[in-house]
């Protein structure tokens, strides 16, 4: 299983995504596969917020060796899965989609919510990140 998580910048919400559902894959011995990626370029090359790094940390993940990139068409080919964390996200990603297959691929992470974006409000990004891991266990447990 390829999963594909997106945000904005790929600094805050999908590297959490990425480091606990690759954790967590991990294990539970998965063959997983698990990145990230944002659907703007300002982050290319960049280490994820360092709020959401100390986040992660605090909760026994380590974030801090991902680096941001940008969502791009050839994802699609790549990636079995791709959870977005909100509705603008699902916007942008399904714009980029040329068929139904790989419109099939994307879906919302919180499958009818959005995950709140933490990099406004620092007080976010420990909830953020609790409610991340959540759901993480929740997909690996619906898709193993």
């Amino acid at each position: 299983m390829k999963i594909l998580m997106v945000c904005l910048g790929n600094i805050c919400r999908s590297p959490l995504a990425e480091g606990i559902m690759q954790h967590l894959a991990d294990e539970k011995q998965l063959n997983w596969e698990i990145a990230s990626a944002g659907t703007g370029n300002w982050h290319i090359g960049q280490a994820p917020d360092y709020r959401s790094i100390a986040a992660a940390k605090a909760m026994g993940y380590d974030i801090s060796k991902q680096r941001a990139q940008q969502f791009k068409h050839s994802m699609f080919a790549d990636y079995d899965l791709i959870l977005v964390m909100d509705r603008n996200n699902l916007a942008d990603v399904m714009s980029l989609a040329k068929s139904d297959e790989e419109r099939k691929k994307v879906k919302l992470f919180l499958d009818n919510d959005e995950v709140t974006d933490p990099y406004w409000d620092n007080t976010l990004f420990s909830p953020v990140c609790r409610q991340v891991e959540k759901r993480c266990m929740e997909i690996i447990k619906q898709l193993s």
